[in-house]
């Protein structure tokens, strides 16, 4: 793994301040967060750090005087080549160019592997995203938050946590025995029977399309059932919607490593059910009272405004009761040390009870985390798309998939941060023109680097690490610090639960492999040790789009 370059240059200014107080030129003060940050101009060098201008007030020193003593005590070793001090009290950072072309090396050595770094320490996490009702198929809007959760748990598991992606099946309660209900009806819809469909039921299509395929597997064997619906009926098929939605999540290269069953929790066999257990640790914690014939969860001791119903005057869980066993699971149980929800924006409400139930089963409510997503919109260049044009329905995630193709899918869905409404335009994800469609752009890049390396080899020139000083071009300086500022975007992406900044960096490292193979000769016959150096470049510049396009889940061709 590497080590982000931002976390070399931090110790060394954090080891000059410390250095700054020890001989006096700084008054002792207690410790301060360091911030390292790119400048926006690239002649104010390759990293800035402000902590001049945060110090100043306390130490009762200009800004100017306290980076002076800081900066003259930075030592000039790698990755450091010169530092300086500017208005208003800024320090700046120039990184030694022959170590930057050096680490080229480690970058081809690590392949697609690139950017990883060792921020987690094997610091388990959970991240919990889809989980849709498996009474129909996937919508567009889950297809985001797939997108966002898998690229999440790509990212921390780059930075070096042990990572688990979860799959959380509502298989129990009154929606599942309505969706056995319905398919029922459509079953015996299948023999002629005019059957009412039951109130409420589901509406959509793909009820038929189950119901054909019970008749096909089982014929009539539920026909002269006196149960409504037959038990095995409705468990074959919740499997086959469970089937459906794993297939639809494959299109769009989404696997799960965990699929919990809801029902699953109040399965006690010979000893008490993780639901049970959760209820008693509840009740012993005197989270519990019982008003208007029901049981509610007290939680005003723990920041939550207002009591939420456990169970029901009529006996039966809630929703949110299956939800504090299942986080008593998650934490308790398993005990993971992180647990990420990925919701949609209409749960907001039901995060703090969440967090609240947590403390009160005796797990860490701030160890939950919740990221919601916002819708989806689509639209096909200006025209909105409400519905399917197949089944006049809502558009699934499936048509999506089959439509644009996973790799534009997964771009387009992560080019938002989660918080932000999207529009996403059917026309450009399907295009395969690089000016309309940034997915194709950036895998173009790729293969035009793998094109480079053919055409190189041919002529019998191969990739040189022997001159990379020759490396000194303007274009071949921005490329590098592309290249090489991966493994810090993937530490700041896993601690801020960002991953959305993949197709940014994406994008913007393959404009620079662009430039600078449009401005610069890579293949220089009659220069074969400049050649060399270029090639190495581009086989860098390869294997970063690489591990970018990887950890966004999309393909790094070598041909386009």
């Amino acid at each position: 793994m590497a080590r982000a370059t931002r976390d070399l240059v931090g110790e060394l200014v954090r080891n000059a301040l410390e250095l700054a107080q020890a001989d006096g030129a700084l008054p002792p003060i207690p410790p301060i967060e360091l911030r390292i940050e790119r400048p926006k101009e690239r002649e104010h060098g390759d990293y800035s750090c402000n902590v001049a201008l945060r110090l100043a007030s306390a130490v009762r020193m200009p800004p100017m005087d306290v980076a002076a003593a800081i900066a003259q005590r930075i030592m000039r070793t790698e990755p450091i080549a010169d530092v300086d001090v500017a208005r208003p009290g800024f320090i700046n950072v120039t990184l030694d160019a022959e170590w930057q072309r050096n680490l080229l090396l480690t970058v081809i050595d690590a392949g697609d592997q690139w950017g990883r770094v060792e921020q987690g320490s094997g610091h388990r996490v959970q991240v919990e995203f889809v989980s849709a009702n498996p009474t129909g198929p996937l919508q567009v809007g889950n297809g985001r938050g797939a997108v966002l959760g898998d690229a999440l748990a790509s990212v921390l598991d780059a930075a070096g946590f042990e990572v688990q992606r979860e799959y959380y099946v509502n298989d129990a309660g009154a929606q599942i025995r309505l969706f056995g209900r319905t398919l029922f009806a459509r079953y015996q819809q299948q023999f002629g029977r005019e059957v009412p469909l039951p109130e409420g039921g589901y509406q959509g299509a793909y009820m038929v399309d189950v119901a054909k395929q019970l008749k096909d597997e089982e014929g009539d064997r539920w026909l002269q059932s006196s149960d409504d619906p037959p038990p095995d009926l409705s468990e074959r098929g919740l499997q086959l919607m469970i089937e459906q939605i794993r297939d639809d999540l494959a299109l769009l290269r989404v696997e799960f490593d965990h699929w919990q069953r809801e029902s699953a929790l109040y399965d006690g066999a010979n000893e008490m059910s993780t639901y049970d257990v959760a209820m008693g640790r509840l009740r012993s914690g005197s989270y519990v009272i019982e008003k208007e014939g029901a049981v509610w969860f007290r939680s005003e001791d723990l920041g939550e405004d207002k009591d939420n119903v456990l169970i029901r005057s009529s006996g039966e869980p809630t929703y949110f009761a299956s939800d504090v066993a299942y986080h008593y699971d998650k934490f308790l149980t398993r005990e993971f040390d992180t647990v990420i929800d990925v919701w949609g924006a209409d749960h907001q409400g039901h995060v703090a009870r969440t967090k609240a139930a947590v403390s009160a089963v005796g797990g860490d409510g701030e160890a939950l985390e919740v990221l919601l997503y916002q819708l989806v919109h689509l639209r096909r260049g200006e025209e909105r798309v409400r519905m399917s044009k197949r089944t006049g329905e809502i558009v699934t995630l499936r048509e999506l998939v089959q439509e644009v193709g996973a790799d534009a899918a997964r771009f387009f869905m992560l080019q938002r941060s989660a918080d932000a409404q999207m529009d996403f335009d059917l026309a450009a994800a399907a295009s395969a023109d690089p000016r309309q469609n940034p997915a194709s752009y950036v895998k173009y890049a790729h293969a035009r680097c793998a094109s480079v390396l053919r055409n190189a080899q041919e002529a019998g020139l191969d990739p040189s690490s022997d001159h990379l000083e020759l490396l000194t071009e303007e274009q071949e300086s921005i490329l590098i610090g592309e290249i090489l500022r991966l493994p810090e975007l993937v530490a700041d992406m896993a601690a801020r639960r960002e991953p959305h900044h993949l197709t940014y960096y994406a994008q913007s490292l393959a404009q620079a492999f662009t430039q600078f193979y449009d401005a610069l000769r890579i293949v220089v016959p009659d220069e074969p040790e400049r050649s060399g150096a270029r090639l190495t470049l581009t086989q860098a510049a390869q294997a970063a789009l690489a591990a970018a396009l990887t950890l966004i889940g999309v393909d790094a061709p070598d041909e386009m």
